[in-house]
Order: structure tokens, then C-alpha cells, then sequence
């Protein structure tokens, strides 16, 4: 055999597997945004124990809620002017909820749900309750406290 004959060629299957691996290289990096440890990301200092102000307590609806992505908050309403404040980072994951509908705090990445009334799993694959937060609503505003 001549040194041109031994020169290994791609086949198929060669690249197709390539592919099925760059994928998933992809897929992984795309699914770090979801902290396995529940806990604060690398780099990223604690959450605040001090009252973090959230404007018009209008903006939550009775029987449902609000989510404050960048304060990492979400209030719900249960009922007429009884607030409840909890985390919105999941405790599956650590990805943050997106919405509250149908009576349930929801997460967007592996569909857990949570009761608004107690932040209690209500859906998996959350292996435990939202933390709550105390809540506090003077003049027409929310302000919550992060534990």
C-alpha cells in the first residue's frame, strides 16, 4: 500500500457523529445558565437582606402574581390584599421563574410549578418549596425582604 492509500477519509457516519457531539457541547453550554446548586452563581455576591422597593402593589393581580426578574423576586396575590413574597430562582435548577398563571408560580426550563398561597411545590421536578420573603405593603407600595 502507498502512503495515499493509508490517508484516513471522513465518511458519514464520521461527520454525522461530529455533529451529534458538537450539539450537544452546545446544549451543554446553553443549559449553564441553570445553576444545579440552587445557590448564587460564581462570581455573583448574595442576595440582600435589606427592604428592596417594588413600586404599585396594583401591579400584582389578585390570584395571581408578578415576577421581578432583576431583584429575583416574584409577589403573588392570593387573595384581595393578601401579599406573599418568595425567590424566583427554582429549586430545581436555579433558573428563574417567568410567569404566574392559573394560580401557579411557573418555571420556564423543566416545568416545575409552585402554589401561589405558599410557594409549595405543586408540579416537579422541584424537590422543595420557594423560599419566602416577608412582604409589606405601606401607601399603596410593595416592599419586600429578602431572608
Amino acid at each position: 500500500m502507498s502512503e495515499a492509500d493509508q490517508t484516513p477519509t471522513t465518511t458519514r457516519r464520521t461527520l454525522l457523529c461530529c455533529g451529534a457531539a458538537a450539539l450537544a457541547g452546545g446544549s451543554a453550554l446553553t443549559l449553564s445558565g441553570c445553576d444545579s446548586s440552587g445557590g448564587s452563581s460564581k462570581g455573583q455576591s448574595k442576595a440582600a437582606t435589606t427592604p428592596v422597593d417594588l413600586g404599585d402593589a396594583s401591579a400584582v393581580p389578585v390570584g395571581g402574581g408578578k415576577v421581578y426578574a432583576d431583584q429575583r423576586i416574584v409577589v403573588t396575590q392570593p387573595s384581595a390584599g393578601q401579599y406573599k413574597a418568595f425567590s424566583a430562582r427554582c429549586t430545581h435548577a436555579g433558573c428563574l421563574v417567568d410567569q404566574v398563571k392559573n394560580n401557579l408560580i411557573q418555571c420556564p426550563c423543566h416545568g416545575s410549578r409552585f402554589n401561589i398561597a405558599d410557594g409549595t411545590v405543586a408540579d416537579g421536578p422541584a424537590p422543595s418549596p420557594l423560599p419566602s420573603y416577608q412582604v409589606a405593603v405601606a401607601g399603596g407600595k410593595l416592599t419586600v425582604t429578602p431572608s
